[in-house]
């Protein structure tokens, strides 16, 4: 594993259909222990659909991607339904950040709150304690997190 150390700032640009490949090859490069681990088949075709219909997000670092995020939305939350960072930049704080940014954007949205999926032994689920995610529900596989903006801050 490479590590790399970031001294720049992250940013944020909306992901267009030829970031369609990146997404891709990150999201099974980093997922396709858990889906093996759970027994679940990983299909290219399903991948390429759910992200048509999503909000996506690419993290640059230095004018290269070095992950993505997509949104949905409802009444109810803003959900993040993938947050994919490249092995090198893992534990960088490309992750935080880019959790920090869809705050800010459910927040301005005013949002009731942030939802999202995480496989039950992924270790991301720390990173998402840490931002203030609860867990609200689980299933064989994954835990259902939530951040609720509509209670007070104190």
């Amino acid at each position: 594993m490479q590590v790399v150390d970031v001294q720049t700032s992250f940013e944020l640009r909306p992901a267009s259909p030829d970031d369609l490949s990146f997404t891709r090859e990150i999201t099974r490069r980093n997922m396709l222990r858990y889906y093996i681990n759970y027994d679940l088949l990983w299909q290219d075709k399903a991948f390429d659909l759910a992200w048509a219909g999503r909000e996506s997000w690419l993290i640059e670092c230095d004018g290269r991607p070095v992950g993505y995020f997509s949104l949905s939305r409802d009444a109810r939350a803003l959900y993040i339904r993938e947050l994919q960072v490249c092995e090198g930049f893992q534990g960088q704080g490309a992750g935080s950040w880019a959790i920090d940014q869809v705050v800010a954007i459910a927040r301005q949205e005013r949002r009731p709150a942030l939802r999202l999926t995480v496989f039950k032994n992924n270790p991301a689920q720390c990173l998402y304690r840490r931002k203030g995610m609860v867990v609200q529900g689980e299933d064989e596989c994954f835990l259902r997190m939530q951040l609720d903006f509509s209670a007070p801050v104190l």
